[in-house]
Parts: structure tokens; sequence; C-alpha cells
């Protein structure tokens, strides 16, 4: 295919670029001074929407930094608040005088603070817990303010160190009451056996197990802290107020970037996402360990990890996510032991042994099936992935074309191409693969500050498909997912089917070495900086910034409720619309209204997505809820209470179709000596056949092939 590569260089996600505005030459000898200079001269001048640096940024900097370094308000008094708060309209004047006086003064007294609390901690640990008083622990930390003394900083960590012990506490009572079946476990786990305890001994090893926790935390991570991975967090609530996706990378994120960005992945392959105070899993990868384990399930939330060598657990609630992706990946073959809080509000222990994930699991895979007579495609895409050292040895859409081509010769009526959890990735690569679908003509627009609008153009004329085609998206379908889907929707070339609408991010980023921007530095390595430095349209003129792309057939998920989108996010960068592109209908004979509309009455009527609707209200109202009970038997009847509950929601997943999906022959013979990859087709293949919205999409594509064939016999005839 022909195509304009001035795109090249573009990667929706993250592109690497040299600085276009070195001139200035820095030369500040001290490197926190000197990584202030630097960043916000990138930021001023290489921003997409650069903020002003005033006093209402200087007050958001202020508030965001405070939340980051004590999210939990258990280190600093109202003193210290009003101490600092004579900052709060100065950090701006501090940036551009390169001054770091603030950071120091929050820094010194979090180092003290921290200090206090260790002693604090210990000595509560230290005396029992009454259970059976009727109190309760209020997590609405954004709501609850600053404490004015001691007395208050410690009823505090007592409440929360109660709560936290709590989970430990039942979980001995547990083991307890179910001796037999919990030495069981123990045994096939090759673990220590329980003996027979007390409800004081039961207490007390709670409390020494919860002691361990918060001693490793300390211990391990909190003092193995330097303060320039505070000052870090400090850069980062400045660079955070432009949007959510500027970051600075300090030397060694920097390196751990790099090897993610090259698809080296060792650990459990699941990538995860601090909310709030959790530790959340947000994608499992395919092939990976946990994937494999098929226990673990996106939108689990990690509360403790333990390793295969360690008989105590270490709670990661409240760690920070870089130290919480320490303890959870390991060496290849090593196993680790999570204790997760599921989606449905149970809690498990799951198992998993490490490995490296293969990077060809995130390609592209296919299969066919037979439906009442017809034959349909699907292609599964977990991201826009593409080699830009080598782009013709790799990518997405020559991948994708080939899949389709197969799929063809197997008497494919019409395609289901999942872009589910699609994240996004190379914006030449969903341009090309947008243009297997059409003849030719503007996929996207791109507007940048340097360059007004950019109009990225199908310039191929030749077709790979041109029968029925549906797009399945979700939240998580974000960037180049949503460039795919709005161009097809734009077009009228394909129905979308997912959630009420995508992630809606509409912007582009570009990673910048620091080192590049300062001469002769003698200061080591600074790090670098990720950038937005441009948002991208669709060709009727909308960004999907925000706002992302509506379904046309909307269907409910486990997400629905849930605030995971980019309008959800800090600063995020406003919606806005442009002139719509030269742009034409696609002219085919299928009747997509119509067919749209039986599908919207189809999902009216069916069971189960009313029953994971109901779901995911519930899950919506269990992470609404901020007060706990600190009285064992209420503790524990909410406990009960939520299981059962949860349990009316089994039925999600005993669903299952009566249609059997297929490799294609190219892959069969590959399984003669590949059978790691029969086994993880097998398993995509058995998720498919339970998959309600995949079912939903071969139902549309048979109305859509019924269109076509009517309207060309009407036209025939006229």
């Amino acid at each position: 295919m022909k195509r304009n590569y001035n795109i090249l260089v573009l990667l929706l996600l993250l592109a690497f670029a040299s600085c276009s505005f070195t001139t200035k030459t820095f030369d500040d000898p001290d490197k926190d001074k000197l990584l202030i200079q630097v960043i916000t001269y990138v930021l001023e001048r290489g921003h997409f929407d650069p903020k002003a640096m005033d006093d209402t940024f200087s007050e958001a900097v202020y508030t965001d930094y405070l939340d980051q370094i004590d999210p939990l308000k258990q280190y600093f008094y109202k003193s210290d608040i009003e101490e600092f708060s004579k900052y709060k309209k100065e950090l701006d004047n501090q940036l551009k005088a390169y001054d770091i006086s603030f950071f120091n003064l929050t820094h010194e007294r979090l180092i003290k603070r921290i200090e206090e609390a260790k002693v604090i901690y210990k000595d509560i640990l230290a005396k029992p817990f009454d259970y059976s008083k009727n109190e309760t622990y209020d997590a609405d930390y954004d709501n609850i303010g600053y404490v004015k003394n001691k007395k208050e900083l410690i009823d505090r960590w007592r409440q929360r160190l109660k709560y936290s012990n709590l989970s430990n506490y039942d979980e001995l009572m547990y083991e307890q009451k179910n001796l037999e079946k919990t030495n069981a476990q123990a045994d096939s786990l090759k673990i220590d056996r329980v003996a027979k305890k007390s409800v004081a001994e039961i207490e007390k090893e709670s409390r020494e197990a919860t002691l361990k926790t918060i001693d490793v935390y300390y211990n391990d991570y909190i003092d193995d802290m330097d303060r320039d991975d505070w000052f870090v967090m400090y850069i980062n609530a400045i660079a955070q107020e432009f949007d959510p996706h500027t970051t600075y990378f300090a030397p060694q994120d920097k390196e751990a970037f790099n090897q993610d960005m090259a698809g080296k992945l060792e650990g459990i392959g699941a990538r995860l996402q601090k909310r709030n105070d959790n530790t959340k899993i947000v994608e499992l990868i395919s092939g990976g360990p946990a994937w494999r384990g098929k226990e673990l399930e996106v939108g689990d939330i990690i509360v403790k990890v333990r390793q295969e060598y360690e008989k105590e657990p270490v709670t990661i609630t409240g760690m920070r996510i870089d130290d919480a992706i320490k303890l959870i990946k390991g060496p290849k073959g090593t196993n680790v032991f999570l204790t997760v809080k599921k989606v449905d509000g149970t809690s498990k222990v799951i198992k998993i042994t490490r490995d490296i994930v293969e990077i060809e699991e995130t390609h592209a895979k296919s299969a066919f099936v037979e439906k009442d007579g017809k034959k349909f495609g699907v292609i599964n895409l977990p991201k826009f992935y593409a080699d830009f050292e080598d782009y013709q040895k790799l990518n997405a859409a020559t991948d994708v074309k080939n899949e389709i081509i197969r799929l063809k010769k197997q008497g494919m009526e019409g395609l289901v191409l999942d872009l589910r959890n699609n994240g996004g990735g190379s914006l030449q690569t969903v341009v090309e693969m947008a243009g297997l679908f059409i003849e030719d003509g503007p996929i996207v627009q791109v507007r940048s500050t340097q360059n007004p609008k950019e109009v990225l153009n199908d310039t191929d004329k030749s077709i790979v498909w041109d029968g029925p085609l549906v797009i399945l998206v979700n939240e998580f379908s974000a960037s180049a997912s949503e460039i795919m889907a709005a161009a097809m929707q734009d077009y009228k070339r394909a129905i979308i089917i997912g959630s009420k609408q995508t992630y809606g991010k509409g912007t582009v980023q570009s990673f910048y070495d620091l080192n590049d921007m300062v001469r002769n530095n003698k200061e080591g390595d600074l790090g670098a900086l990720k950038v937005t430095r441009q948002k991208y349209y669709r060709i009727n003129g909308g960004s999907v910034q925000l706002e992302g792309v509506k379904s046309d057939v909307i269907v409910p998920d486990r997400f629905s409720f849930i605030d995971i989108g980019e309008k959800d996010q800090k600063n995020p960068l406003s919606w806005d619309e442009i002139d719509a592109a030269d742009y034409k209908l696609w002219e085919g004979y299928f009747d997509y209204d119509t067919t749209i509309k039986m599908s919207n009455e189809r999902m009216k009527n069916n069971e189960q997505l009313k029953l994971i609707a109901d779901n995911a209200q519930w899950v919506r109202a269990r992470m609404d809820e901020k007060t706990y009970p600190l009285n064992y038997e209420e503790y524990k009847a909410q406990l009960d209470a939520n299981e059962t509950e949860s349990k009316t929601f089994d039925k999600i997943g005993e669903y299952k179709t009566n249609l059997t999906y297929e490799s294609l022959p190219y892959e069969q013979q590959l399984f003669e000596q590949d059978t790691v990859l029969r086994d993880k087709r097998q398993r995509w293949h058995e998720s498919l056949s339970k998959d309600v919205y995949v079912e939903e999409a071969l139902h549309v594509l048979e109305d859509l092939k019924t269109s076509y064939n009517i309207k060309k016999i009407a036209t025939v005839k006229d």
C-alpha cells in the first residue's frame, strides 16, 4: 500500500522524538534545580496546551503533591499544613526561579513524621484490639481533615490498623472453623499446617502478621526511598497538572519503560494501575502466567503478596505502585501468592508461577465459526503494534490483512474485529488498517501547536474486505482503537458494538530524553519526559477526547458504572472540534440503520446482559462504600452478605453459546509441533463460545448479510 509516510514518526501512545527547541544552554550545577529548569522549559514550549504557571496552577500543584505524599492523611498535622500553606500561591514563582524550598520543607517534615509514625504503629499493634466495640472506620480520605494533635493521629492510625487487621483476624478465624480443609490446602501448597488456637491466640497472631507486613513495607520500601525518589513525585505533580499523560521518568523508570516498549515482560503477565489506595489489575497479557491460570481477572484488587519462601504475606494497600510491582514481579519459575479482592467482593489467594510473557501474544489472531449455515471470521487485536526500527518486518496492519485473506479463503461472509481492551499503539498502523476496509480517503485528522490541521489518508484504492464488518469495543479501547472505530463509524462502514463510550484518549505523546537538552551535563542521567504534543480528531471533525466513540449498539459490561475513562482522570485536556475532512459515506448495500435497530431490540431482552448490568451496578455500590464496621460480628456479617449477593451473579460465568470456533488451517498445522500454541488457541476459542458480545456481533453480521441480499436484489429489479 502507498501511504502518507510523514506519519512514520507518530506514535499514538508514545513517540520517541528529539527536541526541536534545544538552543538554550542549561548549566545549573544543582541537579534538582537543573531538572526543574529543563522540565519547565520543555513543558512551556513543547506541550500541546501549555498552562500558565500562575497562582491557580500553584494551588493545584500544592494540593496534588500533598495528596501524593500523604494520601491517607496519616503523617501531617493540621499545623504542618498551615505552615506549608504559605507556599500555596508561590510555587509558580518558585518554579520560575528554580527554587525548591517548598519541596525541601515538605520532604524534611515528611521524613520526620514517618519516623514518628513507625513508633505509633508499633505501640498500637503491641496491644490487643477489642472487636466487640461498636465503631467504624472512615476511608473517605478526600473528605476527612488533617488531625489537630498527636492524640487524634494515634486514633486515626488505630482505626486504620484495626480495620487492616480485621482481614488477618477473619482469615485466621476461618482457618480454625475449617481446620481440616485449611490443612489440606496447606499440604497441597507445601506450607506449614495450621494448629488449633484460642481466640486470644488468633487475635495476637493477626496483630503480629499485620506488624510484620507494615515493618516490611517501611523497612524494605519507604526506607529505601531516597530524596531523589520523593523529588520525582514532586516533579510529576508539576508535569501532570498539564494533563494526565505528561509524565516524568526517572533514569531507572526510563529503563523499565524502554524494556516494556520492547515487549520484554517478565513476571505474572498483568498490567497494574494505582486506583485510590489500591493496586488494580487493568489488563492480563494474553498467554502470560496470570492469563493461563484463569483465576486472576481484570478489575481484581491485589491486597497482599507472599513470596514462596515467606510464611506471611505483605499488604500492599497504600503502597506505591512501583513498590507493589517489585513485590509481584520476579524471576521465571518462581511462585508468588496473591491475596486478591475479586470484582464481586469476595477474597481469594491465587498462586501464580512467574514466566516470561511472549510478545507474540499481543499480536493479531483469528478464528472462524459457522452459524446457521454462514461462515464468519473473528480477529482479535490486543494492540496496534509495530516494529519502528523495521516497520515492514512487523506491524499489525499487515498481520490483520493476512488474517483477512486467510479467512476469505475459508469462505468468510462477515468479520468481527475485536478491539476490546486495546489501548492503542502506532498511528501509521491504524491508518493502514482502516484502509483495508475502504477504497481510499481520510482516516484521522491531527492538530499540533505548529500545524493547525493535518489529514492522514488511506491512498491505496484496493479493498481487502468489502463485506459486513462489526467492531467490538469497551471502556478500555483507547487511542488507535478509537481512531479505527471512529473512522469506520463515520464512513458507515462498520457497526460498533460495546460500551456506552470508549476510553476517550484523543491525545498524542512524544518521549524526550532530557539528557539531549543539556550540553556538557555533569549531573548524571536526567531521565526523560513524556509530553502531550498533539490531538487527533475524527474525520467528521469531532474529537474523541473525553467523549470517546459512542457505540451504535450499547451493551452493558462489568465496568459500565466504574470511573475508568479519560474524563475520570485529573487534568484531562478538553473536548473540541475542527472542520470535517472531505469524505464520502461507504456505498455498500447493507442496511445499517435497520440492523442497528434490530440489535438494540435483541439487547433489551437478553437475560445475560441484564444480569451483567445488575452485577455492574452492584459492584459500583460496593466501591462507593467508604465507612466500614470495626466490630467483628458486623464486619463478618457484611462479608457474608456480600458473598451471598455475589453468588446471584455466578450465572454470568456459566453462560455458553452453541457455537464452535476453529483455528485457520495454517495454525492447525503449527499445532502438530507447537502444543503450547494449540492450548492457547483452545483457551481463546473456549472464551469465545462463552462471549455474549461476540455472539451478538455474529447476529449483527447475519442481519447485515441478509440486508445485503435484499437490497442487492431490489437494485437489480430496478
